[in-house]
């Protein structure tokens, strides 16, 4: 059975092949240039005809198939019913709710546009994401290992961390001299209160025996600190990260809004001002793939550097 379920993205996507060519056209959704689910669907379909045939010869790989497969053909199947509401029956209001082919229909033919806004986003989110991050890191450590900073720190952490960074927007205006530097702090401070919570509740939840025992075998205050408190801290700091970036995103949104002439987010506010929602859903779909990518990516290095606690800690 389970051999089975590799084929049912397969099937879910000739299904949807299958509608589109019985049902008809509503007249009230301008046509797109060219059927972009179509050929969207066509591209899933030989993509999974392929893992289905290498799954039988590579364990992994059917593994991985056999654990998804449900997910991304009920996916599919969700595409499809989109696509009969919004394409085939006009259920919803036209000009909230565009077909699919001319959502794909944006994506493909202002990629290179839209590649400029997700780059100049990208260095955006870049700049304020590390410098929140290493603000939080060094706020986190310094609040766990000592106790003067724990007395001063923690207070403005307690107070100020949990303002939205949008509130700032009044006063950032007024404080940066470029709306890059201004919305890079904002981003920098959505990183910045999370990453700094956990890293030093993680530290303070570091069990004494750890530091005991090292300085027992002679280790000194700053070997304790990198080396035994801030390893073992290292989960909670990186759920502190995720979290971090998480809110980066949705600051992003706004920051965007301070005057940039460029940007994804900029981009979804100007096409929200034109009423031309198949280019919002574009924009929003390049964040949601961006944003996977970089979160997986963030996974990826949190189980390099912490190959140690390999099922130990589970996510």
């Amino acid at each position: 059975m389970k051999n089975r379920n590799v084929w049912l993205p397969i099937l879910s996507g000739i299904l949807a092949l299958v509608v589109e060519d019985l049902i008809g056209n509503s007249s009230k959704h301008t046509p797109a240039k060219h059927p972009y689910f179509i050929y969207f669907m066509i591209g899933l379909i030989a993509i999974f005809t392929i893992i289905a045939i290498i799954s039988y010869f590579n364990p992994k790989l059917k593994a991985w198939a056999q654990e998804n497969s449900l997910f991304i053909a009920a996916m599919i199947l969700f595409l499809n019913v989109l696509n009969i509401v919004t394409k085939k029956m006009a259920l919803l209001p036209v000009i909230f709710f565009p077909s699919l082919d001319k959502v794909l229909g944006v994506i493909i033919e202002d990629w290179a546009f839209l590649a400029t806004c997700l780059a100049a986003s990208g260095k955006l989110l870049f700049t304020g994401c590390i410098f929140g991050a290493i603000a939080g890191f060094v706020t986190g450590i310094g609040v766990g290992f000592s106790k003067s900073a724990a007395y001063w720190v923690n207070p403005l952490i307690r107070i100020l961390g949990p303002i939205p960074p949008t509130a700032w927007i009044p006063l950032v205006l007024i404080s940066f001299p470029t709306t890059f530097s201004g919305s890079s702090f904002l981003i920098a401070l959505a990183v910045w209160f999370p990453t700094a919570v956990m890293t030093s509740s993680g530290i303070l939840n570091v069990q004494n025996a750890y530091f005991e025992v090292s300085s027992t075998l002679g280790a000194g205050k700053y070997y304790q600190i990198f080396k035994v408190g801030i390893p073992a801290a290292m989960p909670h700091m990186f759920i502190g990260l995720f979290n971090g970036t998480c809110a980066s995103f949705i600051t992003l949104m706004t920051a965007e809004m301070l005057g940039v002439k460029n940007g994804i987010g900029w981009y979804i506010n100007w096409q929200k001002d034109m009423m031309a929602y198949a280019n919002v859903y574009a924009g929003l779909i390049i964040i949601a793939v961006t944003f996977y990518i970089l979160i997986t990516l963030l996974f990826k290095v949190r189980d390099y550097l912490l190959v140690w606690q390999k099922g130990v800690i589970k996510w």
